[in-house]
Parts: structure tokens; sequence; C-alpha cells
């Protein structure tokens, strides 16, 4: 494989407007904020990143503030002027710098984009290129849709006949205390053959069991991240009393976290945010994982722009990533976006991969530069001069 020296690393911070907000137990924000990368290496070429996070620590411990300090004060001085073979180099250059996984994981992006466009490969087969042979991706991902809280059944049943008219074949429903047991019989009565899956984001403790175990009649797919979001350990205390299938997201920041969930029986499905785990060379072993154990896996999302959704895309389009993923059309969330060409849904609920090198999208500088100036009026903080 050809190397890639790089010669500097930027740092975007926008905001876009969302087409919808996406409420979930944990509230929701106007604007979907994110930190775009811009890696650019000899001749000018340049890999584009995203760590997409909000301005408040509720999904984890980072936000977009913290991730921009993290990035331009630490990631990216033990980076310039490093000449790299492969972007599973970088962990090794980064290991000083503790946790921060969702920064780390923008500015590697970043470099997996750059690196795959020097070598003249989609991102998806230069992914496969750092597996063992027989992981070539497929053509076109599998993928969901993710529904949030609404204010009433009414509504939330008239948006998953949206949803469900739109081509979605997977869908995904928001929780939390008092909008559960309700909502999934109101569902399945409406619609008895959908498939669907609940995602609690962390909002139950285990004393909420009974009230869980109510979920079983529902025929889910899975029941997503009922417990704390830092836990492992009572999840394994949960899962024996289910029949569902607990799918772990907030704690697993580790392919270690994984084999020990593995181990306690916490859960026995896999939802991979590469962002989360800081990074697609944390989430190649976390595949790889997955793969011997023959475990479920998914590839979840962030809201991302089209930057992100294309690298994830790019991932979940590998032969182990089983069940659909949180990867929708561009046009339920932004309009427009920040790239282009759009993401469409195609038939059978699929999302087809780009065809061109690296993430196979172009960034629009304009609406950058758009997105950018949103965000310094949004910026909620005022401070810091960002």
């Amino acid at each position: 494989m050809k190397p890639v020296t790089i010669k500097d690393i930027k740092l975007h911070i926008v905001a876009m407007p969302l087409v919808e907000l996406l409420k979930t137990s944990y509230g929701a924000e106007s604007y979907k904020t994110a930190i775009i990368i811009e890696a650019v290496g000899e001749g000018g070429l340049t890999g584009w990143g995203e760590t997409a996070l909000k301005t408040k620590p509720s999904y984890g411990s980072e936000t977009v503030l913290t991730a921009w300090h993290i990035s331009r004060d630490f990631l990216i001085p033990k980076l310039l002027g490093k000449t790299l073979r492969s972007p599973t180099e970088v962990p090794r250059l980064l290991k000083s710098v503790r946790g921060n996984h969702h920064a780390r994981a923008g500015v590697e992006a970043a470099l997996w984009d750059l690196l795959a466009k020097a070598n003249d490969m989609r991102l998806a087969d230069y992914f496969a290129a750092h597996l063992p042979a027989g992981n070539e991706p497929r053509e076109s991902v599998s993928v969901g849709v993710s529904i949030g809280i609404q204010d009433s059944l009414a509504a939330q049943l008239a948006l998953i006949q949206k949803r469900l008219d739109e081509g979605y074949g997977r869908i995904k429903l928001k929780i939390e205390p008092g909008w559960d047991v309700e909502l999934a019989r109101a569902v399945r009565e409406r619609f008895p053959d959908i498939t669907l899956m609940l995602d609690a984001n962390s909002a139950y403790t285990l004393s909420d069991a009974e009230r869980l175990k109510q979920l079983d009649q529902f025929d889910l797919l899975m029941i997503e991240q009922p417990l704390a979001y830092d836990d492992i350990y009572e999840h394994s205390q949960l899962q024996p009393q289910l029949s569902t299938p607990i799918c772990l997201d907030e704690s697993i920041y580790s392919a270690h976290d994984w084999r020990v969930a593995l181990r306690l029986g916490a859960g026995r499905i896999l939802n991979l945010k590469p962002t989360r785990v800081g990074g697609y060379s944390e989430s190649l072993e976390i595949y790889r994982l997955c793969q011997e154990a023959e475990t479920p896996l998914w590839i979840g999302g962030m809201l991302e722009t089209g930057i992100g959704r294309a690298a994830n895309l790019s991932f979940a389009a590998l032969p182990a990533v089983d069940l659909p993923s949180d990867i929708s059309a561009t046009n339920r969330y932004f309009d427009p976006d920040i790239t282009e060409p759009p993401f469409e849904l195609a038939p059978g609920s699929s999302i087809r991969l780009p065809a061109g090198p690296g993430i196979g999208v172009e960034v629009q500088r304009e609406r950058l530069a758009e997105g950018e100036a949103r965000w310094r009026e949004y910026n909620p903080f005022k401070r810091g001069g960002i």
C-alpha cells in the first residue's frame, strides 16, 4: 500500500439544521453539531472525517467543544509530519491520550479516507484489505430507520407508516419509562409483521426488570441499551430474565468491553458505532471478535453528515455486519447535506455504496462554510473563540 505523509489537519465545527428532530430519553437538540476533519497529504490530496457529537455530554462524556480542544491541542500535533502506511498505526501514535474516543475517531477517519484515496480504493475495499480473505464488501447495505419519541401514539403510528411507505424495512423506536409497553402494544396491533426494535438509551434500571419483561410479548428484534450507559454487569443480570435479545451500545467502548460482555452474557447483539469505540481500527478488532463469536452485528449512527454516513456505510458493507444498520437516506436528516451525491433508499430497504475512491462523496465547500457560519451563530456557549 502507498504511504502518505500528513501535511496538515484542519478542523471545522458545523451546525446542521435537521429535517425532523429526533427526541430520545435524554432530550433533543435543534441542530446536529459535528467537527469536520480535513486531512491533507502530498499534492493537496484531502481526506475527510467527522466527529459527530452534541453540545451537551448526554450520549457520552464528550461534547463538540471538548473534542475540538482535544483534537486541536493533543491529537493533531502527534500526527503532523508523520508518514503512515496504514491508518491502523494511528492508535499507537495517539496512545498517550486517554479516552476521548469520539475525538480520536474523527481524526482517524479522515486518515482512513486519505490513505484509501492515495491507493485509489473505495473505503469499503480498503477496510476489507485489513481483514482476512473472504471479507469482501457487498455493493449495498441493508438499513433501517430510527424514530424518536412523539407527542402521542397517533403521531407515532403515523410516522411509522410514513417510514414504511418510504421503503424502510426495519423500524427502531426510542422508549423511556411510561412510553414503552403501551407503545409496543399499539405498534404491534397496527403493524403485526414489521421488523421492530426498541432503544432505551439507558433509561431504565435493573429494578424495572418486570416492566421490561412485558416487552417479550411483542416479538422484538432486540431491546437496545436498557440499563446504565456505563454498565455491563447489570445487563448480564437482566438478559437471562428476557427472551428478547439485549443489544449493547453505550457501554461498549472497546473490543475488550465486548469480550467481557460476551463472557458475562450481558447481551446477544452489538450496535457498533465506530465513533464511540475510538475509530475504525478498533472497530475492525470488534468486527473480528463478532465474526469469531458469530455475534449479530450492526452499525449505529450519530446523525452524521454525508462524510460520517459514507464511512459508516462502507464499514457496514462488510459481510459480518448481518443486521440492518442505522444509516438512513440523506433526506431523513438533512436537506441539503454538505456532501454530494445524496444517499438514497433503494429497493429492499438498502443503500448502495458510492463508487468513488475513499468515502466516495464530495464535500461541498460552500455548504461547509454555511455550516460553520451557522455554528458561530448557534454556539450556546459563545466563548473560547470557537
